[in-house]
């Protein structure tokens, strides 16, 4: 008898613990239905955008023909898997470029025709019919950018390639987490991204300087593998007579005496001895004051639609086929 009432009592209270699990959800979803935070939506992005690539070297793709509201901004994905509209493979006249980069080239939080890879679609084409292919895929670094051009780039035929490198471009290839089911819970990303951020707060034991200065050691895996994919990326451009350039994009949190200026340097270094003709823009933007003011969301540094066209009006002469000067016009966010 006291057997079967500690059983009811347990199953009672596994009971309340549920549905009490059930409104702690409910009440997530509802709230972040209208109010966007980012963690929240960087998971949906991976569940509802996103799906595992046959490539390991890859990880992740986008699904193709999968939409989603991101950020406040629909995000629609083609049919090859790229935030782009569709192209034929079979070239017509013109010229036609491929863009290589991760979320910040994929547009995170701003409008397709927002992003720096359509303003200088627009901006070229005004000279020359052009076509600009958007591979950016959110969370890919470069030795993923390097293999998705590989495996599904090649066929276009594109005439140039241009990476647009970020910092954290040299992690190494994430691997698929046990604890993956979990982000489908709102409710556990919401408090969970919290708790770090109030752990990262207290501890303050590694700050993300360090962190990326860190990256950047000769036998760190990520830096690693980045230089292998960009060295191979050079031979098969080279091979079928692709033009290859990278673009270093700036970090947008402190953009006065940038604190990753030796971390580019260190990339610079590295793609010139080997060939690969690169362009820092950060320079570009050391006369923003405030940062944030770039910044998709307070709590977002991803840029902006006025960071993209700051992005491709520095860009525009060097992705054409010139030098840092002598661009057309600025382009202008929409």
């Amino acid at each position: 008898m006291k057997l079967r009432s500690l059983l009811g009592a347990v199953g009672a209270l596994l009971i309340s613990l549920v549905l009490f699990l059930l409104m702690v959800e409910v009440g997530v979803r509802l709230y972040t239905r209208y109010a966007i935070v980012y963690d929240v939506e960087m998971v949906r992005y991976a569940n509802e955008v996103k799906i595992q690539s046959g490539n390991p070297r890859i990880g992740h793709v986008h699904r193709p023909g999968a939409s989603a509201v991101l950020m406040g901004v629909p995000v629609e994905i083609n049919a090859d898997g790229l935030r782009d509209r569709d192209y034929a493979v079979a070239r017509g006249g013109g010229e036609r470029i491929v863009l290589l980069g991760d979320s910040l080239t994929f547009g995170w939080g701003v409008a397709e025709e927002q992003t720096f890879g359509t303003l200088l679609e627009e901006e070229l084409s005004r000279h020359r019919p052009t076509e600009v292919l958007n591979f950016g895929t959110g969370n890919y670094n470069t030795e993923q950018q390097v293999n998705l051009f590989l495996d599904e780039g090649l066929k276009y035929r594109p005439d140039r390639v241009v990476v647009f490198y970020f910092i954290n471009d040299a992690e190494p290839t994430p691997r698929k987490s046990r604890w993956e089911v979990l982000g489908h819970s709102r409710a556990f990303t919401f408090f969970w991204s919290r708790f770090k951020a109030a752990r990262s707060r207290l501890t303050q034991s590694r700050s993300f300087r360090d962190y990326y200065a860190d990256l950047y050691a000769d036998e760190q895996p990520g830096w690693k593998g980045a230089r292998e994919a960009f060295l191979t990326l050079r031979d098969v451009c080279a091979e079928r007579g692709i033009d290859l350039k990278v673009v270093l994009l700036p970090e947008l949190h402190q953009l006065r005496d940038y604190p990753f200026a030796a971390e580019y340097r260190t990339v610079a270094d590295f793609l010139e001895r080997n060939g690969i003709a690169t362009l820092d823009i950060t320079p570009s933007f050391a006369d923003v004051d405030n940062p944030m003011s770039l910044w998709v969301a307070p709590d977002d540094a991803h840029p902006n639609a006025i960071a993209h066209a700051r992005i491709a009006e520095a860009a525009l002469a060097f992705v054409a086929g010139g030098g840092a000067n002598g661009a057309p016009r600025r382009p202008t966010a929409h």
